[in-house]
């Protein structure tokens, strides 16, 4: 039996959902999953400058976790952008909402 996954700490997000071609009706796309928590890694190290030790202390996960947050992350911006699909952002069950740009 695997172990339970970690909670991650991650920020509100109160952005659009979903991203997709403006020309293809959504209903005709093929759609793509991206996990809060991969956003919330792309966010702290690509965009607030983050190296992946100090984007784990802030979402209270491993370094390696957020190493793999990115590869899956990036690839999945990636493969929505290059092959016309639809980008879903979700909520898993293990995020938490008590990320705060004050901490």
């Amino acid at each position: 039996m695997p172990r339970p996954r970690k909670r991650r700490l991650c920020r509100l997000f109160e952005g659009d959902r979903v991203f997709k071609p403006r020309s293809i009706p959504m209903f005709e796309l093929e759609t793509i999953r991206l996990e809060l928590s991969e956003l919330e890694a792309m966010r702290l190290c690509d965009l607030d400058g983050y190296d992946q030790e100090g984007a784990g202390e802030r979402m209270a996960v491993s370094r390696g976790t957020v190493q793999r947050l990115l590869k899956s992350g990036r690839r999945k911006v990636l493969q929505a952008l290059l092959q016309s699909r639809a980008l879903l952002i979700e909520e898993g069950a293990h995020h938490e909402d008590l990320y705060s740009d004050a901490g």
